[in-house]
C-alpha cells in the first residue's frame, strides 16, 4: 500500500548521510593529497580497481601532480582506485576545490558496480603523459 501524506517515515541512520566517492592518484591513502579526504571526515571503504576500460594520465602542470582517469572504448586497463565514504555535509565544499580538467562522473569498477568518482575531461590530456601501465 502507498503511505498517506500524513505518514511519518523513520529518520535516516547516520550511515545514510554518507556518500561514496571514488578516488585515484594523489588522493589515495598514504599519498600527497589524501589529507583532503580525511580532513573532510571521509573513511576508506575499499581499495579496488576500475574495469579494464580506462587509461590513466599524469596531467601537465602542478605541483601537485594530478592524474586523470579517462574511459576508453578500447585499449584500457584496470586502474587502482579507492572508494571512500564522505559525509554528505562536506561534499559541497570538497567539490568546489576540484580543479579543471577534473570532475566527477560515474566510474565502473572491476566487479561491474558504478561509483561516482574522479574523471578527466579529454581536453586535459593535452601535454599529459600516459601512465596506465603504472596502475
Amino acid at each position: 500500500s502507498v503511505p498517506s501524506s500524513s505518514s511519518t517515515f523513520p529518520r535516516p541512520a547516520m550511515s545514510d548521510d554518507l556518500v561514496q566517492l571514488l578516488v585515484c592518484g594523489a588522493l589515495l591513502e598514504g599519498c600527497a593529497l589524501n589529507a583532503q579526504m580525511t580532513d573532510c571526515g571521509a573513511v576508506l571503504l575499499k581499495a579496488t580497481t576500475t574495469s579494464p576500460n580506462y587509461r590513466f594520465y599524469a596531467l601537465a602542470g602542478g605541483p601537485p601532480k594530478r592524474p586523470g582517469l579517462v574511459r576508453v572504448a578500447s585499449g584500457g586497463a584496470p586502474i587502482e582506485v579507492e572508494v571512500w565514504h564522505m559525509p554528505s555535509s562536506k561534499l559541497g565544499s570538497f567539490l568546489v576545490g576540484i580543479p579543471h580538467p577534473l570532475g566527477l562522473g560515474k566510474v565502473e569498477l572491476v566487479d561491474g558496480e558504478w561509483v561516482t568518482g574522479f574523471i578527466c575531461e579529454a581536453i586535459g590530456l593535452d601535454g599529459a603523459t600516459d601512465i596506465t601501465g603504472c596502475g
